[in-house]
């Protein structure tokens, strides 16, 4: 169900998961772990909107936690128009830049898992966008440095805190709220924006706390209720 934008005051709270929120989701993790759905270190092939997607061990997969398949949905001309340079920030398995790719004219895709790095790279050839596509290995806005976009994308990590290894760097960070909303503006071309997608799961409202301090305006572009969360895409202007 898609539901309609709250006020930028209200904004703040879409990303806060009240108690029967949690305490489902906690219900729906466990059962992921009773099916095997848990397991990342492992190979699968996924489909998104009909695309085949390789995901191979330590990185994000795009459809078990839906955040990933759902952000790539999105993403059509109304949103890239050919002339757009696009940065797909975490890109993990590559699911939004190959998105991006079929309307943008470049787009870049980063993560500090070299293993993402190298799955996106098999994706983008997969589906046939390899020329399109640049991915680069580096932290949040290093491997870009100086340079500016149309659009940004991020699905960031949702919890705060110290990952445990390369695979949970996707999430969980005790910092990246603040780093990303502090080098944003710089990488965004006048008239540009970036699109954050934000959970219940999580502590995702700190992103938008941080934006807010940083003299952005997070708007909602669309919202879904899940049984077990509510993602949020958020349109980030300066």
């Amino acid at each position: 169900m898609i539901i309609p934008a709250p006020s930028a005051r209200a904004s703040v709270q879409v990303a806060r998961a009240s108690l029967p929120t949690r305490l489902i989701g906690k219900a729906m993790a466990l059962g992921y772990r009773l099916i095997g759905k848990h397991r990342y270190d492992d190979f699968r092939v996924e489909r998104v909107q009909g695309a085949p997607f390789l995901v191979t061990p330590s990185v994000f997969n795009p459809k078990v936690p839906r955040t990933g398949a759902f952000l790539a949905s999105l993403l059509d001309s109304t949103l890239i128009g050919r002339d757009c340079e696009v940065l797909d920030m975490g890109t993990g398995s590559g699911v939004c830049a190959v998105f991006a790719a079929k309307y943008a004219r470049r787009v870049v895709a980063v993560d500090i898992n070299p293993a993402a790095v190298r799955c996106a790279g098999i994706n983008a050839l997969l589906n046939g966008v390899e020329g399109v596509v640049d991915v680069r290995h580096g932290d949040l806005f290093a491997p870009v440095h100086g340079e500016q976009f149309d659009l940004i994308l991020f699905n960031p990590p949702f919890l705060r805190g110290a990952p445990r290894d390369d695979r949970d760097k996707a999430w969980r960070s005790s910092d990246i709220a603040e780093r990303f909303a502090a080098g944003l503006r710089a990488h965004l071309r006048t008239g540009g924006s970036a699109l954050v997608l934000l959970s219940t799961f999580g502590d995702g409202h700190h992103y938008l706390e941080e934006f807010c301090k940083q003299g952005f305006e997070p708007s909602v572009l669309v919202g879904r209720r899940f049984v077990n969360e509510r993602l949020t895409v958020f349109k980030v202007v300066p």
